[in-house]
C-alpha cells in the first residue's frame, strides 16, 4: 500500500489569497502601533523600506519555487545552493520557528482585541485559540485556504474603509522629524515591518498542493507583495495623519483607535475584524510550519512519522499538532514587540542564505527551461538588504 500523499488543489487565486492573508493579519492589524513607535510620523517609510527588501527577495523566492516546487522549500533552495543536509535542516527549522513565532505574535495580538468582547486569563484565550486553529489546519488544505481567502476579502475591505474615512479626516498637528536620529527610528521601524510581510515565503511551501506550481507558485508571490505593500503604505499616512504615534504605540488594539478617529462607527467593528484578521493569519502560519516539518521529514531530516499524511484529511496531522503546542509556548512565554522582532532576524538570517544560494546556482549556469528567472544581480542586492538589515535586528533586540 502507496503511503498518502498531499493533494494538489490551490488555485492562483487561492495561493494570492493565502499568502496576502498572512501579511495582512500579521502586519496591519497586529504591528501599525509597534512600527509607529519605533519609526514616528516616518512609520510609512519603513513599510516602504520593508517592501523593497520583501520584493528583492522574492525574485529570488520565486526563480527556486519555480526551480524546485517542493514543501520545506527554503531547505530544499539552501541545500541546492550549499549541498549537504546539515544546513538544509537548520534553514528548514529556522522557517518552522518563525512560523510558530509569528503564529503566537498573532495570538498576543488577539489577546488585545478581544478584551472588548470578553473577559476571560489570557493563557485561556490563547490555549482556545490555538485548539482552534489546530483543528481547522487539519480538517483538510481546500477547506483551510477556503476560510483564509473569505477572511482576506474582509480583511482588504476593511482596510479600504478606513483608509477612504482616514482621507476625508481631519489630520492633527503632525511634528516634523528634524534629528538624524530618525534614521535609526526608521531603520527599527523596518525590521518590525519586515515582518509584515512575512507570508510570502509561506507559499513556496505548500507547492506541492499547489496546481501548476512553477508557473502559480512566482505570479502569487509578486501579487501578495504588491497588494500588501499598497495597503500598509496607505494605512499607515492615514494612520500617522490622524493619531498621535505615542497613542498609536500604546495602544494594544490601533487599527480599532484609528476608526474611532476617522469616524463615528463603533471601533468595536474594527476589533472584531481584527481578531478575525489575526485568527487568519495564525492559521496561515500553523499550515506554513507543518509542511515545512513534513519536508523535512519526508527528506529523511527529521523523524518519518511527521511525513505521515492522514488517508482521511490529507494533511500531515502529527507535524500539525507539534506546531500548535509550540505556538502556545511562544505566545505564552515573550511580548508582542520581542516576538515579532524575533521572527524577523530568524528570516532575514533565511533571506540571506537563500539569496546568497540563489548566486551560487546562477553561478553554476544551472539552465531549466521552465523556471522563472532574474537578474544576477538582483539576488546580490537582496542579500546585502537582508543580511544588513539582520544586524539591525540584532541591536533592535538587545536595545
Amino acid at each position: 500500500m502507496e503511503p498518502t500523499s498531499l493533494r494538489r488543489v490551490i488555485s492562483l487565486p487561492l495561493l494570492i489569497l493565502y499568502g496576502l492573508g498572512t501579511m495582512l493579519g500579521a502586519g496591519i492589524y497586529a504591528l501599525i502601533g509597534e512600527v509607529a513607535g519605533e519609526a514616528g510620523v516616518l512609520a510609512p517609510w519603513s513599510f516602504v523600506a520593508a517592501a523593497v527588501l520583501a520584493g528583492l527577495t522574492g525574485l529570488s523566492f520565486a526563480e527556486f519555487s519555480s526551480r524546485l516546487p517542493k514543501a520545506a522549500g527554503e531547505a530544499a533552495y539552501v541545500n541546492a545552493g550549499f549541498p549537504g543536509a546539515p544546513l538544509a535542516l537548520i534553514v528548514g527549522l529556522l522557517v518552522a520557528t518563525s512560523g510558530v513565532v509569528s503564529a503566537g505574535v498573532m495570538l498576543d495580538s488577539f489577546v488585545g482585541y478581544s478584551g472588548a468582547f470578553f473577559a476571560a486569563p489570557a493563557w485561556l484565550k490563547t490555549l482556545s485559540l490555538t485548539l482552534f486553529i489546530g483543528a481547522v489546519a487539519a480538517w483538510g488544505i481546500a477547506e483551510s485556504l477556503a476560510i483564509v481567502a473569505l477572511v482576506t476579502v474582509l480583511e482588504v475591505g476593511a482596510l479600504l474603509v478606513v483608509v477612504t474615512l482616514g482621507i476625508a479626516a481631519p489630520t492633527h498637528d503632525v511634528p516634523m522629524p528634524t534629528t538624524a536620529g530618525n534614521l535609526v527610528g526608521v531603520l527599527s521601524g523596518t525590521v518590525l515591518a519586515f515582518y509584515a510581510f512575512i507570508g510570502f515565503e509561506d507559499m513556496v511551501n505548500v507547492a506541492e498542493e499547489v496546481r501548476r506550481p512553477r508557473r502559480t507558485v512566482p505570479i502569487a508571490i509578486f501579487v501578495s507583495i504588491g497588494v500588501a505593500a499598497a495597503l500598509y503604505a496607505v494605512v499607515a499616512i492615514v494612520a500617522v495623519r490622524v493619531v498621535s504615534t505615542d497613542a498609536l504605540a500604546a495602544s494594544p488594539e490601533p487599527m480599532a483607535l484609528i476608526l474611532s478617529s476617522v469616524s463615528s462607527i463603533p471601533p468595536i467593528w474594527m476589533n472584531a475584524v481584527a481578531i478575525v484578521a489575526l485568527v487568519n493569519g495564525a492559521l496561515v502560519q500553523v499550515v506554513m510550519a507543518s509542511r515545512v516539518l513534513f519536508g523535512l521529514a519526508d527528506r529523511n531530516l527529521l523523524p518519518k512519522s511527521y511525513a505521515v499524511v492522514n488517508q482521511r484529511t490529507k494533511t500531515p496531522l502529527r507535524a500539525t499538532l507539534l506546531v500548535c503546542l509550540l505556538i502556545f509556548a511562544a505566545s505564552a512565554m515573550l511580548p508582542l514587540g520581542t516576538l515579532a522582532k524575533l521572527t524577523s532576524l530568524v528570516l532575514l538570517i533565511v533571506f540571506t542564505l537563500i539569496n546568497i544560494a540563489l548566486i551560487r546556482v546562477k553561478r553554476r549556469k544551472s539552465e531549466d527551461g521552465q523556471a522563472f528567472e532574474v537578474f544576477e544581480f538582483l539576488p546580490w542586492i537582496a542579500a546585502i538588504g537582508t543580511s544588513g538589515l539582520a544586524v539591525v535586528s540584532m541591536v533592535s533586540l538587545v536595545r
